[in-house]
This record gives structure tokens, C-alpha cells and sequence, in this order.
């Protein structure tokens, strides 16, 4: 295996970009504000920067996907593979391909089963969520009603205390009357 592809290296390489940026922006915050290493910082940072990115160039892209691991030869250009459609003899079987295209109809069509059930499932599931919608407002729509009926009996509660205050008053003088017709009463049948 190449140094280069070593996680030592990879650790390394990453180190340095980190570093250099750093620098490099430690740089522009000193040229921003004009401190005198400044130039010098920014000046470092960007040299580093240029080292490494000229020694990514001339490395080799990394390889960021596994197909030889699925597809054994895959990274070997003379490997000998056989295409996918040759059967056990040599060049284009049409009974392997009729096969092959007979299982994968096979599969395709439990796939659409399982995703006919799906579809029910979730119809279901949506169903049962708008009856709890429709459930829900039907309750709001209650709890305005009652809220409309408690305002109203609120109302002819208070017509009632109001009436309930003038019947006192008026209680109160038909008995200061009813008093002083007794007592007038009485002072007459003293008198007599």
C-alpha cells in the first residue's frame, strides 16, 4: 500500500490544510487591522496552502467507492469477466436472459404487492386521521355552542340580579309604607 494512502498520511495531510487556513485566516485578521505580522502571517498561510494543494495535485484521486469489493476485477483492466447476459457458453445465451428477465419480472411484481399494501396501509391510516379531524371539530364546534348558551344565560343572569335589586327596593318602601299606616293606625285607636 502506498504512503499516501495510509490513514498516517490522510491525518497529516489533514493537519496541514487545517494549519495553513488557519494561518491564513489569522493573515487577513491582521492585514484587516493592519498589525504588522499581518503580511508576514498571511503571506505563511498562503505559501502553506500553495504546498499542499500543488501535492494534491500531483497525488492520485482517492477512491471513494468499493464496486471491486461487489464486482471482483472491476479495478483490473485485463481481468477476464464475463458479460452478464453470457450464459454458460460463449457470446449471448437467450434462455439465461429469458431467465434471468423471468426472475426479475418475479420480483417486480412482488415489489407492486408490497407497495399495493403500502398504499392501503397509508389510506388507512389517512382515514382514520380525518374521522379524528372531523371528531375534533365537532367538538370545537360544541364547545362554541356552549360557550354562546353560557354567555346568554350570563346575560339573563344579570337581568335577573338587576330585577331581583328592584323588587328589594321596592319591598323595602312598601314596607316603610306599611309601617307607618300601622303606626298611624295605632296612634288612632290610642286616641279613641
Amino acid at each position: 500500500m502506498a504512503f499516501y494512502k495510509s490513514k498516517k498520511f490522510k491525518y497529516i495531510k489533514n493537519l496541514l490544510i487545517g494549519i495553513g487556513a488557519s494561518i491564513v485566516m489569522l493573515g487577513a485578521l491582521g492585514k484587516i487591522n493592519a498589525y504588522p505580522w499581518g503580511s508576514m502571517a498571511i503571506t505563511a498561510g498562503l505559501t502553506t496552502e500553495a504546498i499542499i494543494f500543488f501535492i494534491l495535485g500531483i497525488l492520485p484521486p482517492e477512491e471513494t467507492y468499493y464496486w471491486e469489493k461487489l464486482y471482483p476485477g472491476l479495478n483490473d483492466y485485463h481481468a477476464q469477466i464475463s458479460p452478464l447476459t453470457a450464459g454458460p457458453g460463449q457470446g449471448l445465451d437467450p434462455n439465461f436472459v429469458q431467465n434471468s428477465l423471468q426472475e426479475m419480472l418475479k420480483e417486480l411484481q412482488t415489489m407492486s404487492r408490497s407497495l399495493a399494501s403500502l398504499k392501503a396501509l397509508q389510506e388507512v391510516d389517512f382515514s382514520k386521521t380525518k374521522d379524528h379531524l372531523k371528531a375534533v371539530d365537532d367538538f370545537y364546534a360544541k364547545v362554541v355552542e356552549t360557550m354562546q348558551v353560557i354567555s346568554e344565560t350570563a346575560e339573563d343572569t344579570k337581568q335577573y340580579r338587576e330585577a331581583l335589586s328592584a323588587l328589594n327596593r321596592n319591598l323595602a318602601a312598601l314596607n316603610s309604607v306599611y309601617g307607618n299606616v300601622l303606626s298611624a293606625f295605632r296612634s288612632g285607636l290610642a286616641n279613641v
